[in-house]
């Protein structure tokens, strides 16, 4: 009998796998993505205190209306773009990209590069 793969727990194992040398300070946090079947999360997380200091996801009511009638792709990129503002108010210029196990393609590209154009270095 042949077995599905489960590309989940190959997920998580490729994330637990980076996670051992990926860290967020407070002057420059993590940048952690988590991509579900039709939601995307973007956190800002401090690991040295264990503290998220900014997020946003598609969730959210005031994504939820500019997000209303786009693809993914495109709710990504709107989702990035307001996680840079809000973590720009925070006063975090820096971070570093946790992509979370998930390929550098789609949506993790299109959040990446709408985090970029709004101002956030990584």
């Amino acid at each position: 009998m042949i077995t599905r793969i489960d590309k989940n727990a190959v997920r998580q194992r490729r994330h637990a796998r980076v996670r051992k040398t990926l860290s967020g300070t407070p002057e420059c946090p993590r940048l952690s993505v988590y991509r579900s079947t039709k939601n995307i999360y973007v956190q800002f997380i401090d690991d040295v205190n264990g503290v998220t200091l900014a997020s946003a996801s598609t969730l959210e009511s005031a994504v939820a209306g500019e997000v209303a009638g786009k693809n993914k792709t495109e709710a990504a990129k709107i989702v990035g773009k307001i996680a840079a503002e809000r973590a720009k108010a925070k006063g975090i210029e820096t971070v570093v990209f946790d992509r979370g196990g998930y390929n550098y393609t789609g949506r993790v590209r299109a959040l990446a590069d709408g985090a970029r154009e709004a101002g956030l270095n990584f």
